[in-house]
């Protein structure tokens, strides 16, 4: 399933529409599906289309609840993925069809009798909508507008047993709507998101409705035995022109059945609104944490209103007992608190899906990838998504940054200069934001996983808009952080500053780079702050995923036309358009490529080497003077399938970016400070204690023993600290070294094995020429000698689970001589890679006679292929 809901349970939920507001006040149902037309071939007398019993038999059928335009024309078979995304078939698609109107239509049922009330509940249609229902205007484009303008429109007194609502949507234009859009992270997609992209839903209720649950939780933690006060809000309005009394009725339910029942009756006068609030304290309350600190126990809170003994109406909601807070440290850097402990962000910059089609299942794989790799949070830059990502997120422990988006028309101030069109905002677009921001304020308010919201990316809001984000915000009763914007430039006064840096860099940096932080303000990306967005612009698939996107003379462009413009790196205006940065140190360093392969395997050596040295630095300097205090990367995953830019590949294929950062982010750790030869012991745990042995050992490129020592360290949760200097044995390198470090607890088991290949002399970085972008080289290191190293042998050997989903391969160098960036891939009977696929390991390299365990899951495998800079490459049946 790729974007769209299965048929069939889409058909359930279709049968189920009247149904589900037959049943009782309080329900709702989503539209299940829709039929789809462009006003050029249906035209625009929107009151007789959205009459009943309209033929729309030569229309696009979608079995969809939501999709932009080119989300369900691929749903509707129109167009197909693998076709549009292969080399540069996107840019030939006919874009002019997408610069008229178009109309989503769907016809349904309901039993609608006199005394029940009807709502049409919007949550998201770009640009903007003009909606219809059984030939009456429902709202027009002047209310329905923006994005994220999800609104609420009676319609009692529109609908009637048989009903056909029509949505009219407007072409999206990115500097004058206040949409969704990408910059240069892949082109725009033909259709600029326009469309129905989040569901609409009908609901019923009786006299009296309860507009969406608000929980507050009150804790004072990290003590023990703490006791939690919990609030639910809501504001209940009368329906009706007479008085009516009301009993209100909450309940709080922990998991294990455990509830909290909460009564109160109150008197609304004729069409009046008012704040209901009821409360209740929770002793020893189970705590929600992060998932690398502990379990995601959730509560159900549920609200409900009586007329006459009669419900009216009913709202619930799951949230988390949790405390996120954040403050400015002496440096003016941001830090974060999670349940009153200092939480250092390691995570990276999401992306929605190009068409933002929402697949639940595939973004569930995405977290769990991140998990695998050490990361606990992502950014959501301006691509706020679905309900059901911050409810996955709330199950399974990962943090959520959200915010406005940049570059763009969410950001045309009168003081941004880097907008190529600023269309400034006028009146209509305060509106569409106060409406906006109202509507995520709601939505994810209850979310224990939410960790900050970003009301700007790269500038700050001006003062009017601030303050209606600051009031939307406060009224939805928030408790989490509420960030100016990404970066240090200037803020507005209700907010002050937002304590994070967005300097770059972007492109390819050499693995030092993190390590020099002083002086600070020359230093930009460097390992100290709070990096909102940056990254060493890396992420290039394996042939395995390229085959799937490009042609073969894209794959030759690769590594023989070395500084071409590329249609799946960026845009073509932007700085990232070509590898040039990237391409010229992987020549200088790594050799110039004498094949695809070679490219591909000294482009992965490369990816490797700079996730890992970034994950390690911020990591290594979270207990510094001024500590790293987080870390966004540039790119987690990719809108479309790119060049680069992420940390797993579209098809969920983890490559060498993906494993630099898992050994990079590990819950524990020893990491090499490349630019001060010292040996970093690094505890992200908020429990584990004790002695811990660091094993040191370097080889030269022959496997000739040059250095080794061990030394036993006590071990501090939530903390990192210089254990050991390596200058003196490191001192005179002849070309290249091998650097092993391994770290090991009381019981002696592994808990980081780390392997590093050194040349005899640093990259030499241009302080005073970096820009935004990246820092010049004006000298490479030289790691050509391992293109030079003697041939090794490695048997592979493998043992697979009861459950036939884990195995474990187990590599043994038999020679005397290492053996460099051993790749292991697995995959099925047809030969196709497993995916999603988690190793314990991966780009590894062997000492001479070293026998290596490694764990792998995925479901299907039959054969792991295994290759490496100098061993033969070998498949080997599971």
């Amino acid at each position: 399933m790729r974007g769209y809901e299965l048929l069939g349970l889409l058909l359930g939920v279709e049968a189920a529409l009247a149904a589900s507001l037959l049943s009782k006040p309080g329900d709702s149902a989503i539209i299940p599906s829709w039929d789809i037309q462009s006003s050029a071939k249906v035209g625009n007398d929107l009151q007789t289309l959205s009459k009943v019993g309209v033929d729309t038999s030569s229309w696009h059928h979608v079995n969809s609840s939501r999709c932009t335009l080119m989300g369900c024309l691929l749903q509707a078979g129109v167009y197909h993925e693998d076709d549009l995304f292969y080399s540069e078939n996107l840019k030939k698609l006919d874009t002019s069809q997408f610069q008229v109107p178009w109309v989503y239509r769907k016809e349904f049922d309901l039993d609608s009798k006199p005394g029940k009330h009807y709502f049409l509940q919007t949550n998201g249609i770009t640009s903007k909508g003009d909606i219809f229902i059984n030939g009456k205007q429902v709202a027009n484009n002047l209310t329905q507008a923006g994005a994220y303008g999800g609104h609420e429109y009676d319609v009692s007194n529109i609908l009637d047993n048989q009903n056909a609502l029509l949505v009219r949507v407007y072409p999206t234009n990115y500097n004058y709507d206040l949409a969704l859009g990408f910059v240069d992270w892949n082109p725009y997609p033909p259709d600029n998101g326009t469309g129905v992209w989040r569901n609409i839903e009908v609901k019923q209720t009786g006299p009296v409705a309860l507009e969406p649950l608000r929980v507050i939780t009150e804790t004072n933690l990290p003590k023990d035995d703490s006791t939690a006060h919990v609030t639910l809000k809501s504001t209940a309005r009368n329906l009706e022109t007479h008085e009516v009394t009301v009993d209100l009725n909450g309940k709080v339910t922990s998991e294990c059945g455990q509830s909290y029942t909460l009564k109160q009756t109150i008197t609304l006068g004729a069409l009046q609104s008012k704040e209901v609030v009821l409360s209740t304290t929770l002793k020893n309350p189970k705590i929600w944490w992060p998932k690398q600190w502990g379990k995601q126990p959730l509560y159900t809170g549920q609200v409900s209103v009586s007329v006459n003994d009669e419900v009216s109406d009913s709202i619930n909601h799951k949230f988390g007992i949790r405390q996120v807070t954040s403050k400015l440290n002496s440096h003016n850097d941001t830090i974060f608190y999670v349940n009153g402990l200092p939480f250092q962000v390691l995570g990276g910059g999401y992306s929605a899906d190009m068409f933002l089609r929402w697949d639940s299942e595939k973004f569930t794989k995405q977290v769990q990838l991140t998990f695998d790799l050490g990361g606990n949070t992502i950014r959501l830059e301006g691509k706020n998504e679905q309900p059901e990502l911050y409810e996955i997120a709330d199950k399974l422990g990962l943090m959520v940054i959200a915010g406005w988006e940049c570059c763009d028309k969410w950001e045309a101030w009168s003081y941004n200069e880097d907008l190529s069109v600023k269309s400034e905002w006028t009146e209509k677009d305060y509106v569409i934001a106060n409406a906006s921001i109202r509507h995520e304020a709601l939505m994810q308010q209850n979310h224990p996983s939410m960790l900050a919201y970003l009301v700007g990316s790269d500038y700050w809001p001006n003062d009017r808009a601030a303050s209606i984000y600051d009031s939307a915000i406060k009224e939805a009763g928030w408790q989490i952080p509420v960030i100016a914007s990404a970066s240090k430039r200037s803020y507005p006064e209700i907010l002050g500053p937002s304590g994070m840096k967005m300097d770059g860099p972007y492109d390819w940096t050499p693995p030092n780079y993190w390590y020099d932080v002083e002086p600070s303000e020359e230093r930009l990306g460097a390992a100290f702050g709070f990096g909102s967005e940056l990254g060493a612009g890396v992420g290039t698939p394996e042939i395995s995923s390229l085959k799937k996107f490009l042609s073969k003379g894209d794959l030759d462009d690769l590594w023989k036309t070395q500084n071409k413009g590329l249609y799946h790196m960026s845009t073509n205006v932007s700085s990232f358009y070509n590898r040039k940065i990237y391409n010229d140190a992987l020549w200088a360093r790594y050799g110039a490529p004498v094949s695809l392969d070679d490219y591909l395997l000294k482009a992965q050596i490369m990816d490797y080497e700079a996730t890992r040295s970034q994950f390690e630095g911020v990591s290594a300097f979270w207990s510094k003077a001024r500590p790293a205090t987080g870390l966004i990367y540039w790119m987690l995953n990719n809108a479309w399938p790119s060049l680069h830019w992420n940390l797993f590949d579209y098809y969920l294929h983890p490559a060498g970016s993906y494993f630099g950062a898992k050994v990079g982010a590990r819950l524990e750790h020893v990491a090499y400070d490349y630019l001060h030869k010292a040996v970093y012991l690094i505890n992200h745990s908020i429990d584990q204690k004790g002695p811990r042995t660091i094993a040191v050992d370097i080889i030269d490129k022959n496997g000739k023993s040059l250095y080794t020592t061990t030394k036993t360290v006590e071990t501090e949760p939530n903390a990192s600290r210089n254990i050991l200097d390596l200058s003196t044995p490191l001192k005179s390198i002849g070309d290249i070294v091998f650097l092993r470090i391994t770290l090991s607890d009381g019981k002696k088991t592994t808990l980081s094995r780390n392997v590093y290949w050194l040349s005899k002399d640093l990259d030499v970085l241009d302080w005073d020429n970096s820009d935004w972008i990246a820092t010049p080289i004006t000298k490479y290191a030289d790691y050509k000698a391992l293109n030079k190293l003697q041939s090794a042998k490695v048997t592979v050997s493998t043992q697979v689970s009861k459950s036939k989903e884990q195995s474990t391969i187990i590599l043994e160098n038999t020679s005397s001589v290492p053996a460099f960036f051993v790749i292991l891939n697995l995959v099925d009977k047809a030969n196709q890679d497993v995916l999603p696929v988690f190793w314990s390991d991966n780009y590894v390299t062997l000492w001479p006679h070293e026998k290596l365990e490694l764990k792998v899951e995925g479901k299907g495998a039959t054969a792991v292929e295994v290759s490496g800079k100098n061993i033969e490459s070998a498949r080997v049946s599971i």
